[in-house]
């Protein structure tokens, strides 16, 4: 027996007090050595610590071992006939394969150049022969450790990909609530265009996303005499908004005069109005009364006598009502306002203005203000 068989056993005889920790018992090892002694010496020690170990004499019956089975940590020698340690290394890389694979070389090689093509063939260590039961325990847990940490990724990107998918079925399950929750609010706008025989009145609602908190509409206070438009614009954005303006429509709903805050009873045909500044002050008292919700809205409302042409309004936080006039000009209606549902006790002003034959009042949101035009 050899010198260094000689040492090698020694140290495999002697008690293994230096495991500080047992490796996990599903790691699964590949010895790979044409020495069959070598085989048995490396295979003793593993078994040793509790790892599962496979044997194969030559770098072609390993090749076959990891196309066939899955190992977590390989042990090869470089130098064997037929496929080396390094070439073997090489074409373990190319297997397919889920984990990672920990490599070292046994070697007794020990030139700078020959350890970077080793590095460059895909090994992950060395060990230099004969191998030090302590040296090759150390490399392990260095295996251990890097296989481990690769385990949590995986498991991390697992729950991760798990997640998402739940998340995209959740999305998907929203956004088509969403495409029928906006179908529903322009429902809230039946009617776009009206002619009232001595004026028309239209209406645009475009909402940025799928819902939104705009809110516009008209009706008749008094049948082809006085009409009431609005644009209403509740703070926020997206559900909590769209169902807020669906309560808003009902408020100031033709089909349901009752109901209509604006509206202050009669007979049909003849009914009676409250003035816009009366109109704001009751939305506000509503807000913070009876909603007591953390929301609240700006509004511009109008009332229009369509015989005389007289307009009294009220602009309540909303962007200043516009007054197109026939000729061209343009004036903006307003002094700004509180917006309604902020504060108690705050009073809304009336504005008047007359509209002359060809006039037009545009009334509009900060969705119109502050949309950028193709110059920015």
């Amino acid at each position: 027996m050899s010198s260094v068989r000689r040492s090698l056993v020694k140290q495999v005889s002697r008690p293994l007090s230096l495991v500080s920790r047992s490796p996990d018992l599903s790691r699964r090892v590949l010895v790979v050595d044409d020495s069959r002694a070598q085989r048995k010496i490396l295979c003793l020690l593993l078994q040793r610590w509790g790892y599962q170990v496979t044997e194969a004499a030559s770098g072609e019956e390993a090749l076959r071992l990891c196309q066939a089975q899955t190992f977590d940590i390989i042990l090869s020698d470089w130098v064997m006939p037929g496929l080396s340690g390094l070439d073997f290394c090489k074409s373990f890389r190319a297997l397919p394969r889920d984990g990672y694979g920990y490599f070292i070389l046994l070697t007794s090689k020990s030139e700078k150049t020959e350890i970077a093509d080793g590095l460059d063939g895909g090994a992950d260590d060395f060990l230099i022969k004969p191998v030090s039961p302590d040296e090759l325990h150390a490399r392990l847990r260095a295996g251990e450790r890097l296989l481990g940490m690769q385990r949590e990724l995986i498991d991390k990107n697992r729950l991760t990909g798990a997640t998402l998918d739940e998340l995209q079925k959740l999305y998907d399950s929203l956004d088509r609530d969403l495409i029928e929750a906006r179908k529903l609010q322009q429902t809230l706008v039946r009617e776009r265009h009206r002619d009232f025989g001595r004026g028309t009145a239209s209406i645009l609602l475009r909402p940025s996303g799928h819902v939104g908190g705009d809110l516009a509409g008209f009706f008749d206070i008094s049948v082809r005499r006085r009409i009431a438009l609005y644009s209403v614009d509740v703070s926020g954005h997206g559900v909590a908004s769209a169902m807020m303006t669906a309560r808003l429509a009902g408020m100031l709903s033709s089909a349901a005069p009752d109901q209509n805050i604006a509206l202050a009873g009669g007979v049909d045909g003849n009914r009676g109005a409250w003035p816009p500044e009366m109109v704001a002050w009751r939305f506000n008292r509503m807000m913070l009364d009876d909603m007591q919700v953390d929301q609240y809205f700006t509004m511009a409302y109008a009332e229009i006598d369509l015989h005389t042409g007289k307009v009294m309004l009220v602009q309540a936080g909303h962007p200043h009502p516009l007054l197109i006039r026939a000729n061209g000009g343009v004036e903006l209606l307003g002094n700004g306002g509180m917006p309604i549902g902020l504060l108690p006790n705050v009073g809304f002003e009336r504005i008047e203005a007359q509209l002359l034959p060809g006039d037009r009042l545009f009334l509009v949101s900060d969705g119109v203000t502050e949309c950028p035009d193709p110059q920015g």
